[in-house]
């Protein structure tokens, strides 16, 4: 037995059609997985990122510290071209103050205008205020 055969390697017809035709010794198993690869990878980087709704989910006594790690958090998910939805959501007697809700919305989207725009302003809809933000 050959020590081509051994190693998996094939007599591949790489040009047909040229005088004389030309041949190649190569694993062609190997080959055809690396062309699969390829055109897998190729296939990842053309394809565009789909915009995905995150939502960060808060309260009226949200405290200045977890807020900006929310607003860290939606940073992030702006830069990488998602849109983000704030929800806030109100229990009780917090109803009386939606005051605070609309001032930190205001905050938020003032914290964040560098990267994204509001598309849908903060509004109440039954005990939850939303404010939606897409990237620039």
């Amino acid at each position: 037995m050959s020590r081509a055969r051994e190693a998996g390697l094939d007599l591949v017809e790489v040009a047909p059609t040229s005088t004389p035709p030309v041949c190649r010794i190569m694993d062609y198993g190997k080959w055809l997985y690396q062309q699969k690869r390829r055109i897998r990878e190729a296939h990842k980087k053309s394809q565009r990122h789909s915009t995905t709704l995150k939502e960060i989910r808060l309260r009226p006594e949200t405290d200045k510290h977890d807020l900006d790690t929310k607003l860290n958090h939606a940073r992030e998910f702006l830069e990488k071209g998602h849109k983000v939805q704030f929800t806030m959501f109100f229990r009780g007697r917090q109803m009386l103050h939606k005051d605070k809700g609309y001032a930190m919305l205001e905050q938020i989207s003032e914290s964040l205008q560098d990267l994204a725009k509001v598309e849908r302003p903060g509004r109440m809809a039954g005990r939850r205020m939303t404010l939606l933000l897409v990237p620039k």
